[in-house]
């Protein structure tokens, strides 16, 4: 049967989204998204040109047929920036859909949750699929999905940190009474970190750092691939109960 993942009645055939930035080129970043099978490719507006055609434009090297641009707000530390972006990227013609960040401070990246629920309340009253990237706190993951958010992402770890899931207990509590997907967002290092997320139960991971700050980001771009399937696969198999004590392999009965 097909794993589809469906927001807003938009299907995604991948459960691994990946980012756009610290690549040496747009070259590398196009091979990079290749290999990492995802469909969803989410890009900082204040960063990155996809607005402007005449200039080298990111989008110049992405088939928009065959991804889905998801513009996001990174460097954006108040809501009114967080805004503004996202407009400029609706208004240019990218995408209705945004990855909401207000950031709290510089030194953690740390979202300002305040900040950013009132920027998802006003976006989803705008019309915006909002994708709102906040801490891995239970009670704001409602809070959003209150405020019109069609998925949460909660942070693994800081921003590019690389330290992987920080708080799994935290995670399971949002999965439990999650009403909207769930997309582990943020500080994932390696392949095992995503399926770690992935047999946690979350619905997708979203990434950057853990691959184009590898040494080879075009390999660590397929691991991660292959990490959110086994991941998935994993989940959807079912764990064995974790046991204090051994129990055989083999049956007992018919034993010499």
């Amino acid at each position: 049967m097909e794993d589809t993942l469906i927001i807003r009645g938009i299907e995604f055939k991948s459960r691994l989204w990946v980012g756009t930035g610290k690549y040496k080129d747009f070259e590398e970043t196009k091979k990079a998204i290749e290999a990492s099978g995802a469909d969803v490719v989410t890009v900082a507006v204040r960063r990155t040109n996809i607005t402007d055609r005449k200039s080298e434009n990111l989008l110049d090297f992405l088939d928009p047929k065959k991804y889905k641009i998801l513009p996001n707000t990174a460097g954006c530390y108040t809501v009114e920036d967080a805004l503004r972006y996202s407009r400029l990227a609706r208004e240019a013609g990218v995408s209705d859909l945004i990855k909401i960040e207000v950031i709290g401070d510089e030194k953690t990246l740390f979202p300002d949750v305040i900040g950013l629920l009132k920027a998802t309340e006003i976006l989803a009253k705008e019309g915006f699929i909002v994708f709102p990237y906040t801490n891995d706190d239970p009670i704001m993951a409602k809070r959003l999905v209150d405020a019109g958010a069609a998925a949460v992402m909660p942070l693994a770890a800081p921003i590019g940190s690389g330290l992987g899931i920080r708080n799994p207990y935290n995670l399971k509590i949002i999965l439990e009474q999650a009403t909207v997907p769930i997309i582990v967002d943020a500080g994932v290092g390696t392949a095992s970190d995503v399926a770690f997320a992935m047999e946690l139960g979350c619905d997708a991971v979203l990434l950057n750092t853990a691959i184009a700050g590898a040494k080879d980001p075009i390999a660590m771009a397929s691991a991660m691939k292959y990490g959110v399937i086994a991941g998935r696969l994993a989940y959807k198999a079912g764990r064995i109960p974790r046991k204090l004590y051994a129990t055989a392999s083999s049956p007992f009965d018919g034993m010499l």
